[in-house]
């Protein structure tokens, strides 16, 4: 009965978050609608995700039973036994829901998957709010369409790292957008993101960093001390992402040495869908992250979907040359730019330590939806250019019909 209950209870505050945010932030009504069909979509996602799991199995069952056999207490359970980052994160966020309450794992998936649901929630109202124009391909709206992807709402339906990492971020990029007003918002998330995946909560800070002092709005000293700050930040941050990496120092060498190590775990004969990227040439391996699997590498329907969105990501790839220009990169809205900065490193990281097209799917759900954004805002700052041509040469032309109807007034007078 607990279980109907929170269930229901968190739906329907979604349902009213949905409405209040929509007009809070002037969304036209259909763009609300959206948002609640999103939400229904995205519960479907959470009891399928709880079915696939039951099945084929996953770590996310391991959480939610706090039996997860690398973080096992010894002695007396409490639940500040198992605080700590990564994996013991997760097990202090399921112990009081789970141990406590007794909850069932499903109720647990709809917990997870609606922070999920409110970090897609985030990016969707940043991207209403801030890009000029749509763009349709075969007649279909980029926008709202790309939010319906299977792999934005499979990995963050449910129990795991993937829906706190990727609501963490979408928080934290949101809370960037007016970090002068939403600051300590950007702090909370932050330490969401750091205490389940480090590395990811470091890449945060320096592509905020980055983003900001690139932007023309602070005074050149503001801007010092910003990049001192970031500095300073992640030097502290640097032991603890190490301990986390299982390396002794944060350096290229033993960045290197561990890739070499986890592509040669993840690409032995007994893995699914594995792929040898030792064998491949470094454009491979970024092509093999950014858009693999594709319809030759689907081994399951999860695949054959992802297979659609890789090559609507490919697609989109080719209009970055053409579209890009300083004026967009400098008009382009502040959480984006963060977004694609974070974005470059960590897809350089995991190209070169991701050998399981399975894995690829879930670790670049974090950021990939940015990059997709990258292009999408492209193309539309690109027309938005085109459109002021066209209505300026509209107002000189009228302009001279109007010079040429005075002058042949004046003749006639």
């Amino acid at each position: 009965m607990l279980d109907i209950i929170v269930i229901l209870l968190v739906i329907l505050a979604l349902v009213n978050s949905n409405s209040s945010m929509a007009k809070r932030f002037g969304l036209p009504y259909k763009y609300e609608l959206h948002l609640h069909y999103l939400l229904a979509y995205h519960i479907f996602f959470s009891f399928f995700f709880t079915w696939y799991i039951m099945n084929y199995g996953g770590d996310s069952q391991g959480y939610w039973r706090l039996g997860m056999e690398q973080a096992l207490v010894r002695g007396e359970v409490t639940w500040m036994s198992y605080f700590g980052d990564s994996t013991w994160f997760i097990l202090w966020l399921c112990y009081i829901p789970s141990k406590i309450f007794g909850l069932s794992y499903i109720t647990g998936n709809i917990l997870f998957g609606a922070l999920g649901f409110v970090g897609i929630r985030y990016i969707f109202i940043l991207t209403a709010e801030h890009f000029p124009h749509n763009y349709e391909i075969f007649g279909v709206p980029l926008f709202p369409t790309v939010f319906y992807f299977l792999n934005l709402h499979f990995w963050t339906a449910g129990v795991g790292k993937d829906a706190i990492c990727f609501w963490g971020i979408a928080w934290f990029l949101f809370a960037l957008q007016k970090y002068k007003s939403r600051w300590w918002q950007g702090l909370i998330a932050l330490f969401f993101v750091y205490m389940a995946r480090p590395h990811m909560g470091q890449a945060l800070i320096g592509g905020a960093a980055m983003a900001i002092m690139m932007g023309s709005e602070l005074k050149i000293h503001f801007k010092i001390v910003m990049g001192l700050a970031a500095g300073v930040g992640t030097y502290f941050l640097l032991g603890s992402t190490a301990e986390f990496l299982k390396v002794e120092e944060l350096n290229l060498e033993s960045l290197s040495q561990l890739s070499e190590t986890t592509a040669g775990n993840l690409s032995r004969g007994n893995v699914g869908s594995a792929v040898d990227i030792s064998s491949y040439s470094l454009p491979m391996r970024l092509f093999t992250y950014m858009f693999r699997p594709l319809f030759f590498d689907a081994h399951n329907f999860v695949a054959l979907f992802s297979s659609v969105e890789n090559l609507v990501y490919l697609y989109l790839s080719f209009f970055i040359y053409r579209n890009w220009s300083p004026e967009a990169i400098r008009d382009m809205p502040l959480f984006l730019k963060a977004g694609i900065i974070t974005f470059i490193p960590v897809t350089l990281a995991f190209m070169n330590a991701l050998s399981n097209l399975g894995v690829v799917m879930r670790m670049k759900n974090m950021t990939m939806i940015y990059f997709l954004l990258f292009c999408f805002f492209l193309i539309s700052y690109n027309k938005q250019l085109r459109i002021q041509k066209v209505q300026e040469k509209m107002r000189y032309y009228k302009q001279r019909e109007e010079i040429k109807a005075r002058k042949s007034r004046r003749y006639a007078g």
